[in-house]
């Protein structure tokens, strides 16, 4: 076997063709970039409000801080890893990255104007890290991320609104009021048992499980049939004091207010240097 000065061992060979790539893929987005500044008719970075780069075949992008007034972005039906280029893009409201095969979003917090973002159709896995990566957003409106690995979760909607209470359209459909309250029931049980104790008028029980709530219980009522004097139902109370207190209740207020004559001083006790008077006092008396 001859020695050749051409060849190289497979491992160097293997290690320097990633290094090539990167280059690659970057040039063919600065390309791409170029070619939409180009068709708009833009000279200035700062005129650059929105960039149409999707099935572009792109696997990366360069860094898109110049554009500090970006505020559309789509990136859709490319191959892109990772978002590693919007840094500095802070006006940036609508961002389209779906069809592509993300696996993390690691970036993504530094947009805190962001109303719409759409990820559906990418290979994101960590649900946890996903909803990290959003919490910061605070005008986050519309947010789609289905047909992503971590969607087979059973609970992965109610965990999303849960997290992100902001969403108010999530996968094409709006966040309903009973879906937000059913992610407390599961997410944070301490709140529900409050909110519970609170709509039953009763205290709070740390022997309540979640799984088994307990149900308001049913006020006695007078049948239908049955008259009374202004002849409208009326609720039966087990206790008359209960009875007593909650019609009191209705009665109107009345307030009178009078001078305390007792905190009055008399006229020898103006006069004493060695007794200090105090002033006249009002007194209030409030019936129902």
């Amino acid at each position: 076997m001859t020695w050749d000065p051409n060849h190289r061992p497979r491992s160097s060979r293997l290690s320097s063709s990633p290094a090539r790539a990167p280059g690659r893929a970057l040039e063919i987005s600065q390309r791409a970039i170029e070619d939409q500044l180009k068709i708009c008719g833009h000279k200035r970075d700062v005129d650059v409000f929105e960039l149409f780069l999707s099935q572009k075949e792109l696997t990366d992008v360069i860094d898109l801080s110049r554009f500090r007034k970006l505020k559309y972005l789509w990136l859709h039906h490319n191959k892109l890893h990772e978002i590693t280029f919007l840094t500095r893009n802070y006006c940036l409201t609508e961002l389209y990255l779906n069809n592509n095969a993300i696996i993390e979003i690691k970036g993504l917090h530094y947009l805190p104007s962001l109303h719409i973002l759409l990820l559906h159709h990418n290979e994101l896995t960590n649900i946890d890290a996903t909803v990290k990566e959003l919490k910061g957003m605070l005008n986050l409106k519309t947010l789609s991320l289905y047909q992503n690995p971590f969607c087979q979760y059973n609970l992965y909607r109610l965990y999303i609104i849960y997290h992100l209470p902001g969403v108010e359209l999530l996968d094409r459909n709006q966040v309903t009021e009973k879906e937000r309250r059913s992610m407390i029931t599961i997410f944070n049980h301490k709140k529900a048992h409050i909110v519970q104790s609170i709509a039953f008028r009763g205290k709070a029980d740390a022997s309540w499980n979640p799984r088994s709530p307990f149900k308001q219980k049913q006020a006695n009522t007078v049948p239908k049939g049955f008259v009374l004097g202004n002849n409208v139902d009326k609720i039966v109370f087990d206790d008359p004091e209960d009875a007593v207190f909650v019609r009191s209740m209705k009665r109107s207020v009345m307030t009178f207010t009078s001078l305390n004559w007792n905190t009055v001083p008399k006229r020898e006790e103006k006069y004493l240097e060695d007794k200090g008077t105090k002033p006249a006092q009002m007194l209030t008396i409030t019936l129902r």
